[in-house]
């Protein structure tokens, strides 16, 4: 799906009428476990916009089905396991709506669809989801003590039974608010134990839809972005490099975001010329994506690169910026 295609037609038309074939699946008065399901395979579908469209576009579009779901628990009977599960679903859409206003510019609503999705995961008994709305509070929070104190509590709630995408996705976050804190050995340990939990998977083991994008290539970039904020650009730029090497521009926001950590840790290395190149790539990058965190970063990297005005890339930055 391309990305500038998908937001011409919601400008003209609106997001869900530009978004093919996936209309809510009908439901009795009575909700199944089957019905269950076949929501949870249209909340997996509508994940995807998220790898090609920011926040500012996905929002309300995540949000619409926080409230349908909300709507049927309120309004429908259930047979079986059907309103557990459905609580559960709530508690998954809940994320990726904080998630989107998180990304487009939304904290405070952020911060309370995770809290939302806390109290639906504990309802539904849900212990990775309830892990994971722990780690979502920890990664927008703005006290860095209380973060890595979340992180922690997000942490405990691995046990055996963790699938080895969430254990690894709990620990990044981990190790991230970690490493915003300062605290290098702490950061360290927790990508350590993420990557034990993704060398150690099962062959098999089911994992689910919302940890599924957890993989090795995104804990190196993780890896690169927690030794860019402990100051360690030797340890940083060459995991970053190799990474971001394998990281698809498909994923613009995201690629964008994670270029601006290399780009700071070649700033970090006094390598400027690089670092302005780097930063030329993001900006290309996240030109038309609707989501805030790419400019919060370029924006403060531009403003220091302006101080080497008399380096060749950076006038050239400043060019392209300027056209």
């Amino acid at each position: 799906m391309d990305r500038r295609t998908v937001l011409h037609a919601a400008t003209t038309s609106g997001l869900a009428a530009a978004l093919p074939a996936l209309h809510r699946p009908d439901a009795s008065r009575r909700v199944t476990p089957a019905h269950v399901e076949r929501l949870r395979a249209r909340t997996a579908r509508l994940r995807r916009l998220d790898m090609v469209l920011g926040g500012g576009d996905t929002y309300r579009v995540y949000l619409a089905e926080v409230q349908h779901t909300k709507h049927l628990l309120r309004s429908r009977s259930f047979t079986g396991e059907s309103r557990r599960l459905l609580t559960g679903l709530l508690a998954e859409q809940a994320q990726q709506a904080g998630w989107a206003a998180f990304d487009g510019g939304r904290p405070g609503d952020a911060t309370d669809l995770y809290e939302e999705s806390r109290g639906y995961a504990r309802e539904a008994g849900d212990d990775d989801l309830y892990g994971n709305s722990l780690a979502f509070l920890a990664y927008g929070a703005g006290d860095r003590r209380a973060a890595v104190t979340t992180a922690q509590d997000s942490c405990a709630t691995i046990t055996a039974r963790t699938p080895a995408t969430v254990r690894a996705l709990l620990y990044e976050r981990l190790a991230w608010a970690s490493a915003v804190d300062g605290r290098a050995i702490g950061a360290e340990r927790a990508l350590d134990a993420a990557r034990d939990a993704l060398n150690g998977a099962p062959e098999g083991e089911p994992q689910p839809d919302w940890a599924a994008w957890v993989d090795h290539t995104e804990l190196d970039i993780m890896t690169g972005r927690c030794w860019t904020e402990l100051r360690r650009p030797l340890r940083a730029v060459p995991v970053l490099t190799r990474a971001l090497g394998r990281y698809p521009d498909d994923n613009a926001r995201d690629k964008a975001l994670y270029l601006s950590w290399l780009a700071r840790a070649y700033l970090t290395a006094g390598e400027v010329e690089e670092a302005a190149v780097t930063v030329g790539r993001a900006v290309d990058l996240a030109h038309g994506v609707a989501s805030e965190r790419p400019l919060q970063r370029i924006v403060p990297l531009i403003d220091d690169l302006r101080h080497h005005g008399d380096v060749p890339a950076v006038r050239g930055l400043m060019a392209h910026l300027a056209a």
